[in-house]
């Protein structure tokens, strides 16, 4: 579905939620509400807003991680391994 195609006016979702509902859902799209022009919130399923939320705890620790390399905070990969399996035995 097109960007333009989702946008949608506060009173349509007034009047037809149960059609935004199963849009929504079916379609796994996103659908922007507008309130006097203006995009004003966005409505999707839960399944993709739990997948946007896994995608950005990700990218977090993706970003923590290179900021632990760009300060030098690094160890190499045999030291980390030999003290994960010390930790295992006891």
């Amino acid at each position: 579905m097109n960007i333009k195609e989702s946008i949608r006016p506060i009173k349509y979702l007034e009047s037809n939620a149960a059609d935004v509902l199963n849009t929504v859902t079916k379609k796994h799209t996103p659908m922007i509400i507008t309130d006097d022009g203006e995009a004003k919130m966005v409505i999707q399923d839960i399944e993709s807003y739990y997948k946007l939320r896994q995608s950005m705890g990700m990218l977090k620790l993706v970003l923590m991680g290179k900021k632990q390399v760009d300060e030098g905070k690094t160890r190499p990969a045999d030291q980390v391994f030999n003290a994960i399996e010390r930790k295992l035995k006891v």
